[in-house]
């Protein structure tokens, strides 16, 4: 179904258009009784009476926003075109509502975030806004801000029934992310905020998010001199105590360690240098690497969108934020307050080292040899993430989308195909036949361990599997295998299969039980737990450093077990609910379908190669991935192309 004739989504084209005549503004405050008179106190704020009270109608529920959502953003008044709902425990900068109303004039058909949060990615967008002088960021996808958000009121009036047929438990922020996904409506940010956070504790459950303030606040909402819309290329952000940075090809965004951009741009030796050369610091070494390069990657980021110096006011503040929001879920807002001056300082200094190296400009990707590793296969994003991460392993590499030819692969020397047989089944056979029209040298089959799939052992050896499973689903890899075995044999290419355990990390498979647990916590069902399982997993960056492992020498061995770790069945619910969101256990006497632990000592002995990417790392990027990042048939929306509308 075109998601824009979605009974929940508005059709812009049908509805009533927002320049003919003024703006009218209705609005809400969303409030648990126990904030009843502060709720009445931030709608009072509004002269004209326009913003009502709506309070949670089942407020001995489960703690979520979801449930109060609903109601305020159906109370549009009748006239209205805007509609504006706040959260009761937020600060309005003086001059608020007037502020509102001249943006919703001005950009009448789009979303507006008047807050964005210090330990966000779009947190960091503000923060890059700032130095570089814009006064308005189109937001990252992750989820919205929705803590003052504006919408134009035929929107808002579609959200409650979308929300009720689509939300399933998703926290607030994600649903509304989907929701104007589907409505084709961008979400704008106010640069700097002109709504901050109070320090009440949270009573839809985020006080395990830590202390909670805007990236950069202005305490009077003047009108801006612009409406003009930054979208950026690169947003260096620091969370969760790790530096990384949202990079956009096309219209996706990567996340990766901003270690491993800047060693793309060819400025990562320059960081480390400047970084050693900085002297001391009473950071943590941890602490003090991370907020050196993310300040460093800011200052390579605004050298490519302005000459101009970032003004000193406007850095001081935004850096003074970036600790808060980068280890806010780690220390308390005492221990986060003693360690603003240094963060500060060594942020200041890192945007001005990145600043000045950025501007000396990186070598342009036009020198870049002939991709000689062709990447085919994989659902989504995840051939194209991984033909980058075999690059940073030093195989160049590039991903050719199905259909490939030979003549799409002439010049390749390695073939990287990402099996799928549950979704792709006949597309193997016509990325062999290209690869041998333009003669490669090698094919890695990268298949799965689900190859094992019920066959009743406990530990296999590559040498373990040698005829057709009984499992279907076993089977059908194998078939797979097969199919690339005969061709190597017929062709007199060399195959090498890798069996990889369950991925996890951005763009992995969602049939995994890593994945499908996540999706459980995150709508706030239970996890069911098997006795005496086991679960092998690898992190995607594994994924990469293996292959290219494989590739770095001669093919000797057929097939290798590929795994970053393994965890118990309880290990396994631990750090997801860690990473992601707890929910309670139910243990189950069935133990289900078990699969079997692979022995992998052979990859390490025979190539010296050993997972080294931190699980912990991988498991939350695939909890953000499935929470921020994925908006498929169930939501029904493509993405907007960042910046598009």
């Amino acid at each position: 179904m075109d998601p824009l004739s979605h009974p929940s989504a508005p059709n812009p084209a049908t509805s009533t258009a927002l320049t003919n005549g003024p703006v009218k503004l209705s609005g809400a405050v969303m409030a648990h009784p126990r904030r009843a008179e502060a709720a009445r106190l931030l709608a009072g704020r509004d002269a004209q009476g326009r913003v009502a009270v709506v309070l949670d109608p089942d407020p001995e529920g489960p703690p979520t926003a979801l449930r109060t959502a609903n109601p305020a953003w159906s109370c549009v008044a009748r006239d209205a075109t805007h509609h504006l709902v706040l959260q009761d425990d937020v600060v309005l900068a003086e001059g608020f509502f007037a502020h509102a109303e001249r943006v919703a004039a001005a950009v009448p058909h789009e979303a507006v975030a008047f807050y964005a949060g210090w330990e966000g990615r779009n947190g960091a967008v503000v923060r890059l806004a700032a130095l570089t002088g814009a006064q308005w960021a189109y937001a990252l996808q992750e989820h919205v801000p929705c803590l003052a958000l504006l919408l134009p009121a035929h929107v808002a009036r579609g959200y409650a029934q979308f929300a009720a047929e689509h939300g399933a438990g998703w926290p607030y922020d994600v649903v509304m992310q989907r929701y104007l996904n589907v409505c084709g409506v961008p979400v704008r940010l106010s640069v700097p905020s002109t709504v901050d956070h109070t320090e009440v504790p949270s009573i839809a459950g985020n006080s395990t998010h830590g202390w909670r303030r805007a990236a950069h606040y202005t305490s009077e909402a003047a009108g801006p001199t612009t409406y003009d819309c930054a979208d950026f290329p690169v947003v260096p952000f620091y969370q969760y105590g790790e530096a990384r940075c949202a990079v956009r090809y096309g219209t996706e965004r990567e996340y990766v360690e901003t270690e491993r951009y800047l060693q793309r741009i060819g400025l990562l030796e320059h960081s480390h240098a400047a970084f050693a050369a900085a002297g001391p610091s009473p950071l943590s070494e941890q602490v003090a690497r991370a907020v050196w390069m993310t300040g460093f990657a800011l200052g390579t980021a605004v050298a490519g969108l302005t000459t101009e110096a970032p003004d000193p006011s406007v850095a001081r503040a935004v850096m003074e934020s970036l600790g808060p929001g980068g280890l806010c879920e780690d220390f308390t807002a005492e221990e986060l307050n003693e360690l603003v001056p240094p963060v500060r300082d060594l942020g200041l200094a890192a945007l001005e080292e990145g600043r000045r190296a950025g501007s000396r400009g990186v070598a342009p990707a036009a020198d870049a040899p002939a991709a000689r590793v062709a990447v085919t296969g994989g659902e989504g994003g995840f051939g194209p993430q991984l033909a980058r991460l075999l690059g940073d392993v030093g195989q160049h590499a590039g991903h050719f989308p199905h259909p490939v030819t030979g003549k799409d692969l002439d010049g390749v020397a390695h073939l990287v195909h990402l099996g799928s047989p549950a979704t792709a089944p006949g597309r193997l056979a016509d990325v062999l036949a290209a690869a041998e029209e333009a003669g490669v040298e090698r094919l890695v089959y990268a298949g799965s361990a689900a190859v094992y799939r019920g066959s009743g052992e406990q530990a296999v050896t590559e040498e373990t599997l040698t005829g057709p499973p009984h499992d279907p689903v076993a089977l059908a890899w194998w078939r797979e295998e097969e199919q690339c075995r005969q061709w190597g044999e017929r062709s007199g290419i060399p195959v090498q299969v890798l069996r990889l355990a369950q991925p996890v990390g951005p763009h992995a498979p969602t049939d995994t039980t890593p994945a499908q647990w996540i999706h459980r916590v995150w709508t706030r069902k239970p996890l069911h737990l098997c006795p005496q399982r086991q679960h092998q997993v690898v992190d995607y960056r594994d994924v990469a450093g293996a292959i290219g492992a494989v590739l770095a020498a001669r093919p000797q061995h057929p097939v290798f077990h590929v795994a970053s770790g393994t965890y118990e069945e309880e290990e396994l619910a631990e750090l997801i609910s860690v990473v992601a969101r707890r929910t309670p256990w139910e243990r189950l006497s069935d133990p289900g379908v078990r699969q079997p632990v692979m022995a992998t000592d052979l990859i390490g002995t025979a190539l010296r190669w050993q997972g080294s990417a931190s699980l912990f790392d991988g498991m939350r990027a695939l909890a953000q991935w499935l929470a921020c990042d994925t908006h498929g048939t169930a939501t029904g929306g493509p993405r907007r192309a960042d910046g598009d509308g």
